[in-house]
């Protein structure tokens, strides 16, 4: 089991809000600019059991984006994967609805393992992370359960039943975070969080209604980004009004939200300071009641990541210096 962590206080420190695969993009690119500075607040409330398994698909995704192992033609699991064990389940009747690689089960058996003798998500997390290479510092928002469930007008939905299983297929009503509310913000993150040091957040462009509103529904964490005082940054998950992948688009029109820059700026409200916005989407920036910075936000590969990653943290550096100069 590992010892007591030591969270350093590094000055220009910046903390990112992070779920899946965008998420993960953006804080790729983040943490080649910035090294052991970044610290990736995580969401786990798509974590689930199968096969016996603790399974927890953004923690992973961000830890193989960051450690290099990522599959980037899927957008999901482990390069150079290989399927007998998927393959061997199905010939015995098992279910084979979500699938987990050979590469990928190893993780998932060491942190069923580990959770089970009584070790912390956040412990496991970051162990797996310095074997992985990661420089930067990555945090599940909390230890404690909490799950996602997708209400549809026939039934409420596991999150991986409806994203997996369905496809996303069922209208969604709404959205809860089972557990939320009883939940304790990890250690890791109130200290990443500490104002001293700190130099701005950062929203990544997940999908805010599945990603970043559960680490949001974390007891005390919006207390804590308004107590930091430093700039908070969100980017748009949206380009041209569309998901660059995944559901975002279908939620928002089922949950009858514009799929506009205004409805994330809204979104997100008064506790962001900026809004970092495609630049195909400019038009819509000038009627935002909040502070735009326009830039290409489709990641591509490497160096559009590092390129994005360049612009959210000069937007976050400007709207800085603009606050100082004001409380003079």
């Amino acid at each position: 089991m590992s010892g007591a962590m030591h969270i350093p206080r590094e000055e220009g420190r910046v903390v990112a809000l992070c779920g899946g695969v965008g998420g993960a993009k953006l804080a790729f690119g983040l943490q080649k600019v910035l090294g052991s500075k970044l610290h990736v607040v995580i969401n786990m409330a798509d974590d689930f059991e199968h096969l016996g398994l603790h399974i927890s698909p953004d923690l992973d995704t961000v830890l193989y984006t960051l450690g290099g192992l990522n599959d980037r033609q899927r957008g999901w699991g482990r390069a150079d994967e290989s399927w007998n064990f998927m393959e061997a389940i199905g010939q015995i009747g098992g279910e084979t609805w979500f699938a987990l690689g050979d590469r990928d089960l190893a993780l998932h058996v060491e942190r069923t393992r580990r959770l089970a003798n009584g070790e912390s998500l956040t412990q496991i997390v970051q162990d797996i992370a310095r074997n992985f290479g990661i420089t930067a510092h990555l945090w599940p928002v909390t230890d404690d359960p909490v799950r996602t469930v997708v209400v549809t007008p026939e039934e409420e939905l596991a999150f991986q039943r409806y994203f997996v299983a369905l496809r996303c297929e069922p209208a969604v009503r709404a959205i809860r975070f089972d557990g939320a509310e009883s939940a304790r913000l990890a250690k890791g993150v109130r200290d990443a969080l500490q104002s001293e040091g700190l130099r701005m957040i950062i929203i990544c462009p997940s999908n805010p209604f599945l990603s970043i509103d559960p680490i949001l529904a974390a007891p005390g964490l919006r207390e804590a980004l308004r107590a930091a005082d430093v700039p908070i940054v969100a980017v748009s998950p949206l380009v041209a009004g569309q998901a660059v992948k995944g559901p975002t688009r279908k939620i928002m029109d089922e949950l009858q939200v514009e799929a506009t820059t205004a409805s994330i700026a809204a979104h997100y409200g008064d506790l962001i300071d900026g809004l970092v916005i495609d630049v195909g989407d400019v038009a819509e920036g000038a009627a935002l009641s909040v502070a735009v910075h326009a830039a290409p936000t489709l990641m591509t590969d490497d160096e559009s990541k590092i390129e994005l990653a360049r612009n959210v943290l000069a937007f976050g550096d400007a709207l800085a210096r603009t606050a100082r100069k004001e409380t003079r």
